[in-house]
């Protein structure tokens, strides 16, 4: 049995980089043993036991073999009991705010993600409207508590931990649909906040190339693994190693690449 906590993951998955990310600031990075799972191909029987038949990662197995799930259960979890000291704000009002913003965690994630896969270039506008309308609350929140700011308070805390790995993985935006935030004053803040959570030295486990090849069959409507028609390997096979393949089509409502066109085979 390991002797420290195993965390069961995907290396490329935006939840599991939260946890990454809350090591690398803690300066803890080998406090946790990460067990790559690869979502292409069936679960280990054995995984699938310990979490009672559920598939979604990351999962945090305790050394005496208790489970976590869910990701921001698991990062609160780490920041508690990984030495480091709290990245979470330690005054109660401010660690309240820093929640309030993580709860808007969930409906920008459902957006990006919803706005990537839509196959319908009809609905294009709708789904750009409902990101940019999340992204103009951002702003707002951020403009309320800390106007003159960078991050949400001094520095790189609980909630950029939380949203830095969304702002990654919504590089697949920027390349499939061209997405770029407006100019102006409602978007400025944000913006700002935006660009120094993907520029901080703790969050840089991937690259803007992993995830556009790796989230090609997302942009084509088909997540976690499933293979659009036509198709034998998913993009999020790990072999061959991304590095090694071309860059995916980006008219993603038009073209369908073959594993042979994305390098997959």
């Amino acid at each position: 049995m390991s002797i420290s906590p195993i965390v069961h993951h995907i290396p490329v998955c935006p939840f599991c980089q939260r946890l990454e990310i809350l090591l690398a600031l803690k300066d803890q990075r080998n406090a946790v043993e990460f067990r790559v799972v690869d979502i292409t191909k069936p679960r280990d029987p054995e995984l699938l036991a310990k979490t009672r038949g559920t598939t979604a990662l990351p999962v945090l197995e305790l050394p005496d073999g208790r489970i976590l799930k869910e990701s921001l259960v698991i990062l609160r979890y780490l920041d508690e009991t990984i030495a480091g000291g709290p990245v979470r704000r330690s005054d109660a009002y401010e660690h309240a705010v820093e929640n309030m913003l993580i709860t808007r965690e969930g409906p920008f994630t459902g957006a990006g993600y919803m706005f990537v896969m839509n196959q319908d270039r009809s609905r294009r506008d709708e789904h750009l409207e409902k990101i940019l309308t999340i992204y103009r609350d951002l702003n707002d929140f951020l403009m309320e508590h800390n106007p003159d700011g960078t991050f949400l308070f001094d520095s790189f805390g609980l909630a950029e931990a939380v949203f830095t790995p969304m702002f990654m993985r919504f590089w697949f935006l920027d390349y499939y649909e061209d997405f770029e935030l407006p100019a102006g004053p409602a978007y400025d803040r944000v913006r700002a906040w935006r660009a120094a959570c993907l520029e901080h030295e703790a969050a840089q486990q991937v690259s803007q190339e992993e995830i556009v090849k790796y989230y090609y069959d997302y942009a084509k409507g088909f997540g976690n693994g499933a293979l659009p028609e036509g198709r034998s390997v998913s993009s999020f096979s790990f072999e061959p190693d991304w590095p090694t393949r071309p860059w995916p089509p980006r008219n993603k409502y038009e073209v369908s690449a073959t594993d042979a066109e994305l390098g997959l085979i």
